[in-house]
């Protein structure tokens, strides 16, 4: 079946956010997660059956509408990445960006936050294989040297040695870092064992483990900081998430 998804974030020093459309088949969902880094708070909804939309993305305006949040912002430019890539007999697509402009307002339970920073997009579809099991992270942040900062990195997904997904924005333009290792979803390493991102989880995490016979999923996304050098490059201050996924679909 043909799969296809957006994920936005926006990863603020007061709130962050993610939201979520994904298509497989004939099916699809919705999801979104707010965290009060602030109060602690967190808010999030799946929405798996049809009907008024939660969640909407159009284009640079992302959306949530629900009784007790509500978010209006808008994603900026910034230079993409794309790739295609085989996936066992089929193939993945991606286009990628880290480290947007992101400017608006989130609304929880009556209280309102204008914000502005920086955020990532997430657009993938295509026809991967059956199981996939996958690592992911993306934030964004600033060198000590004062540069802007923001990346996508991945273990187990369109993730070749060259022409792959991962991807570090410097200052707004994207290079590929060589590959990637995962210690859980704790740290992200380059190559060396000393060399790489450190995960301070926030606490707020979305977890789902869902099964609709066909389609089968466990799910694990975390919002936190992030200390340590990003293939050399120390970091000042930096903010994302990291991400487990294993699917059968």
């Amino acid at each position: 079946m043909r799969k296809k998804w957006r994920y936005v974030g926006f990863y603020g020093d007061e709130v962050m956010l993610c939201a979520a459309i994904a298509r497989i088949g004939p099916f699809s969902h919705s999801f979104w997660s707010v965290w009060d880094r602030i109060e602690g708070k967190v808010w999030e909804h799946t929405r798996l059956r049809p009907g008024g939309q939660e969640v909407v993305l159009d284009g640079p305006v992302v959306e949530i509408r629900t009784p007790n949040v509500r978010a209006a912002i808008r994603f900026g430019e910034l230079e993409p990445i794309e790739v295609i890539a085989p996936s066992g007999k089929g193939w993945a697509w991606t286009r990628k960006r880290a480290g947007v402009p992101v400017s608006g307002r989130i609304i929880t339970d009556g209280k309102i936050r204008e914000v502005r920073g920086f955020g990532v997009d997430d657009e993938s579809a295509g026809y991967h294989q059956r199981n996939v099991k996958w690592k992911w992270s993306a934030g964004i942040g600033e060198a000590t040297d004062g540069r802007a900062l923001g990346w996508n990195l991945v273990e187990g997904i369109n993730d070749s040695p060259q022409q792959s997904e991962r991807a570090i924005w410097l200052e707004g333009v994207p290079g590929e870092p060589g590959p990637v290792s995962f210690d859980g979803l704790d740290a992200i390493r380059f190559g060396e064992p000393d060399e790489g991102l450190v995960f301070d989880f926030g606490g707020a995490e979305r977890k789902r483990h869902d099964n609709f016979g066909l389609i089968r999923s466990d799910y694990t996304h975390r919002f936190g900081t992030f200390t340590g050098r990003l293939d050399g490059i120390e970091l000042a201050s930096a903010a994302g998430v990291t991400e487990e996924h294993a699917v059968v679909w």
